[in-house]
């Protein structure tokens, strides 16, 4: 018989699951009731504008999932054939999937071996007179450093598109992530600090911006109506999900908070375990956790795969870290940099996890967590 750690747990504790403890039935219900559920209504305009200002932005473009986010934010930008778009390879395939989506190139950059976003240093050997723009990717809720991004930006003339899915509320030197550069991309999938089941932001200062990617994501419908004057995309985000991101959103600082407060006990319980980089904050950033990553190095004595198979027959799930973009199967198949290698990125892959990370996780379920990584060491 199978012996099993933590018995008096009898549900697996998820990586991550959505907190619905608010307005959420309560405005979605006031949809239904008036007949508001498609993409029309006040939800829409309320959330739209205060998720924006809370990023700071002036206009926020609200859409149906984060990856149609940074389309149209490309899309708007004129990014087109033949372009290139620097982008990290240590990222998720949403990242650059609207890249390929635009006819352009993703060029790919290693990811530091701390925060894992970014390196910032290689980026600038890798601009091209065919580069337009830059997508850094706040990963797992740490803020890029942006200062010497937007210098090199106003450099060589190229746009910066943050995608900022997995950092709502980041910070970087106190101003919120999505907000430093000429957009930002924002997702409200299920397992985001909030949510809206499927869905997405773009946000922006630019009033002509925000204009073309409102057309953009409605079919580019013009006046008279059914008259278009280029290709637009049916990107809407409906009245019923944002009466969910509304309620959410009037939590998001308590979430964040939650997280945080998590990511600080699991600092506390796992900073003495040997064989476990944990991750970062920098001086200058303000880290959400969206997920809370660890690395398990060879001095731990089991493998990152065994770890979380073990973790998972304790009733804990976790999550791998992503595998680098030059990597996947559908991008080597199109003939990607395959001779380049990004030791750090590949390096994040083979020993990274992610452990239970919901803000709604309670102290009782970190302390099984930490018990279960801890009981491997014996």
């Amino acid at each position: 018989m199978k012996t099993r750690y933590f018995t008096r747990y009898n549900k697996m504790i998820p990586v991550c699951e959505p907190t619905i403890c608010g307005n959420e039935l309560k405005y979605v219900t006031d949809c239904i009731k008036t007949n508001w559920i498609s993409s029309n209504g006040e939800y829409i305009n309320e959330f739209e504008e205060k998720f924006a200002e809370y990023c700071g932005a002036k206009h926020g473009v609200s859409c149906c999932n984060g990856t149609t986010a940074i389309h149209l934010a490309l899309t708007a930008s004129g990014i087109g054939k033949d372009d290139e778009v620097v982008v990290p390879t240590f990222t998720m395939i949403g990242s650059v999937n609207p890249i390929i989506y635009c006819g352009a190139k993703p060029v790919f950059v290693d990811a530091e071996p701390d925060t894992w976003n970014m390196d910032i240093s290689k980026l600038e050997d890798k601009i091209t007179n065919k580069t337009k723009a830059i997508l850094p990717v706040h990963i797992y809720g740490h803020p890029v450093d942006m200062g010497p991004l937007l210098k090199l930006a106003e450099k060589y003339g190229l746009s910066i598109i943050e995608d900022a899915a997995e950092a709502h509320g980041a910070q970087y030197k106190g101003r919120k992530v999505g907000g430093l550069g000429n957009m930002g991309c924002f997702s409200f999938y299920a397992n985001k600090i909030i949510t809206t089941g499927e869905g997405g932001m773009v946000i922006t200062n630019n009033d002509k911006l925000a204009e073309r990617l409102r057309s953009l994501k409605n079919h580019a419908f013009g006046i008279p109506r059914f008259i278009h004057n280029e290709i637009g995309y049916n990107y809407r985000m409906t009245n019923l999900q944002a009466a969910m991101g509304l309620a959410q959103f009037e939590q998001i600082d308590k979430f964040i908070e939650a997280r945080r407060e998590h990511a600080h006990k699991y600092n506390s319980l796992l900073k003495e375990v040997e064989g476990i980089t944990l991750p970062t904050e920098k001086d200058w950033a303000k880290n959400v956790y969206w997920m809370y990553g660890i690395l398990i190095e060879d001095s731990f004595g089991i493998s990152k795969d065994e770890t979380m198979k073990k973790l998972k027959g304790l009733g804990i799930e976790t999550r791998s870290f992503f595998l680098p973009m030059h990597q996947q199967p559908a991008y080597t198949k199109m003939g990607l940099q395959l001779d380049e290698v990004f030791p750090v990125s590949e390096g994040l892959h083979k020993k990274g996890l992610y452990l239970p990370s919901s803000s709604s996780l309670t102290d009782n379920q970190i302390k099984t967590v930490v018990e279960g990584i801890k009981a491997m060491k014996k």
